[in-house]
C-alpha cells in the first residue's frame, strides 16, 4: 500500500470537511446580517408608526385649536376627547421610540394640552410652533433622515 492511496483521499475527506465548514460559516454570516437588517427594518417600521399616530392625534388638536381661534365654537366633549386621544398616542412613542422624541412628544402633548385648557402653552418657554418643531427633528432623528434641521421660515 502506498502513501498516496492513504493520504491523498484523507486530504480530500480534510478539504471536503473544511469547504463544509466554510460554507455553512459563510451561510450564517448572511443569515444574521438578513435577520438584523430585517428586525431594524421591523422596529422602524414600528417607529415609524408611532409618530405618526401621534401625529394624526396632534393635527386634530390644533385644527381644534385653529377653529376657536376663527371663532368657531367646539363642544367641550369633543375638545377633551380630543385631549385624550393625544395623550394616548403620546404614549407609543414614548414606549417604541428614543427618549429624545418621547420628550419631545410630551412637551408638545403638554403645550397643547394648555392651550384647549386656555392656558399658556409654556410658562416663559417656547411655543407651540418651536416645540412642534423640535417635535419633528427628533422624529426625522429617530427615522435616520435627519442630516440637518429643515428651514422652517419662507425663503427670502
Amino acid at each position: 500500500m502506498s502513501v498516496s492511496t492513504t493520504v491523498l483521499p484523507l486530504a480530500g475527506v480534510a478539504l471536503g470537511s473544511a469547504g463544509s465548514l466554510v460554507g455553512q460559516y459563510l451561510s450564517t454570516r448572511v443569515e444574521v446580517r438578513r435577520t438584523t437588517f430585517e428586525q431594524a427594518k421591523a422596529e422602524r417600521s414600528e417607529r415609524k408608526e408611532a409618530l405618526m399616530e401621534f401625529l394624526a392625534a396632534a393635527q386634530q388638536v390644533e385644527m381644534c385649536l385653529d377653529r376657536r381661534s376663527m371663532g368657531e365654537r367646539v363642544e367641550e366633549p369633543e375638545a377633551w376627547d380630543l385631549l385624550h386621544k393625544l395623550w394616548l398616542a403620546k404614549k407609543v412613542p414614548e414606549l417604541v421610540c428614543s427618549p429624545g422624541v418621547a420628550q419631545a412628544a410630551h412637551d408638545y402633548t403638554h403645550a397643547l394640552d394648555a392651550l384647549v385648557r386656555g392656558r399658556a402653552a409654556v410658562e416663559g418657554g417656547s411655543s407651540k410652533r418651536e416645540l412642534r418643531f423640535a417635535f419633528m427633528e427628533a422624529a426625522r432623528g429617530e427615522l435616520g433622515v435627519a442630516d440637518g434641521p429643515l428651514r422652517r421660515e419662507p425663503p427670502g
